[in-house]
């Protein structure tokens, strides 16, 4: 499978993805971490893939998404930004009621 095939997989399979350094357990740079906080914070499950472990990915998903750094989030297919735009998402009470509304809708789809 092509590398941008498999990205437009994952970004279309998983309602709410970062693409981050690492895993949510154990990020490997600091504005992984801060954006993985910021998430589980909102409190709803999301997918992630570790580019670190994915070299084919890293390369890609810059010119795919026109978007140059990691972490990357993703809600229902579009692309929310970096570690920037998650922070200030989360400090104005932005991205709890984005992902409670993505997971919902993804719910309601699996039934």
């Amino acid at each position: 499978m092509e590398t941008i095939d498999k990205i437009k997989e994952q970004i279309a399979e998983h309602p709410i993805l970062l693409y981050m350094k690492g895993s949510p357990k154990l990020p490997s740079c600091g504005f992984s971490a801060q954006s993985v906080q910021a998430l589980m914070n909102c409190g709803e499950q999301f997918a992630y893939v570790d580019i670190l472990l994915n070299p084919d990915i890293r390369s890609e998903l810059p010119k795919f998404a026109d978007w140059p750094t990691f972490p990357q989030l993703w809600i229902k297919g579009e692309l929310i930004g970096g570690c920037d735009i998650i922070l200030e998402m989360f400090q104005q009470g932005e991205l709890q009621p984005l992902l409670k509304e993505a997971a919902l809708s993804s719910e309601d789809e699996a039934k």
